[in-house]
């Protein structure tokens, strides 16, 4: 998506007819992941969860990713040791009692796409509590500055000092690129949508395709620390994820930043949804 020029930030409007599809995916991939999360107890693999999200997204119409589900508990859920990009697949990891896990997911739906990631805790654990609890700045600070078209990677420098103000260790350092964020777009629907590694190939070609015509303006569709990313944010979708890490505990979210080009800063940039479920946990927590 090149360019979003007639959204509106949700309360002031209706959305689009190409955002409401884009929130109606998003919208299933965390319903798909609440009701898997709801079904996880001691003994159940990555692999086991990660056929779960499967198995049920495609009973709901699903034939597309822009990549197949990942599942990880226990310290994995912090990239403990992670090196290699086959490190991130679904493993026989069986959770226990008071281990945290995070279940990612990007369905593709009647063309729109989704990347959300949702973490959870099996039984109680204060500092996972307290994880989820602080991500919410995040989300607040990366907004902020978006709408205030400070570069990408200077945001994500200031999301890096704001993680270790709380004490926390950058985990989305780890993926490939280091990529905080990534844009994402609509997929031409086809009767046959293979994946390769994991990924979609018709969502692949799409984001090749924004690097190509990015490289050429001076933008890349990854928001990462690196100079390739020293512009200030590109219109359009991305698909956002801060990662905390603390003792082998690692939290998320991951959900789509609409990035617009109006000159009005509270259309200019805001979040797709706010009925997603780790803002109303924080809704929750300050009613309590």
């Amino acid at each position: 998506m090149a360019s979003v020029t007639s959204a509106t930030p949700p309360g002031a409007g209706e959305l689009t007819a190409g955002l409401r599809g884009f929130r109606e995916v998003q919208r299933l991939a965390y319903d798909c992941a609440e009701a898997v999360a709801a079904q996880l107890g001691p003994g159940v693999t990555e692999r086991e969860a990660a056929r779960m999200q499967r198995e049920w997204l495609r009973e709901r119409g699903v034939r597309d990713w822009f990549h197949l589900p990942f599942a990880w508990f226990g310290d994995r859920t912090a990239f403990v040791n992670f090196r290699l990009p086959l490190q991130f697949f679904p493993t026989h990891r069986a959770l226990e009692p008071g281990m945290a896990f995070i279940l990612d997911m990007a369905p593709v739906h009647r063309g729109f796409t989704a990347d959300i990631g949702y973490s959870g805790c099996l039984g109680l654990s204060p500092v996972h509590d307290r994880l989820l609890a602080d991500l919410e700045a995040h989300r607040q600070l990366i907004l902020r500055e978006v709408r205030e078209r400070r570069s990408l990677r200077e945001i994500y420098e200031d999301v890096d000092r704001l993680m270790v103000r709380q004490g926390y260790a950058n985990r989305h350092r780890a993926y490939p690129f280091g990529v905080i964020a990534h844009k994402v777009d609509r997929v031409r629907r086809r009767s046959w949508s293979p994946t390769l590694f994991g990924f979609g190939t018709q969502a692949l070609k799409g984001l090749a395709s924004d690097a190509l015509h990015g490289h050429r303006e001076g933008w890349s569709p990854l928001w990462s620390p690196y100079a390739f990313s020293d512009h200030p944010p590109q219109p359009g979708l991305w698909a956002v994820e801060p990662h905390l890490g603390f003792r082998g505990t690692g939290a998320k979210f991951e959900e789509i930043l609409v990035v617009t080009d109006s000159k009005d800063p509270q259309e200019s940039a805001f979040w797709l949804d706010d009925d997603l479920p780790h803002v109303r946990r924080w809704q929750e927590e300050k009613a309590a």
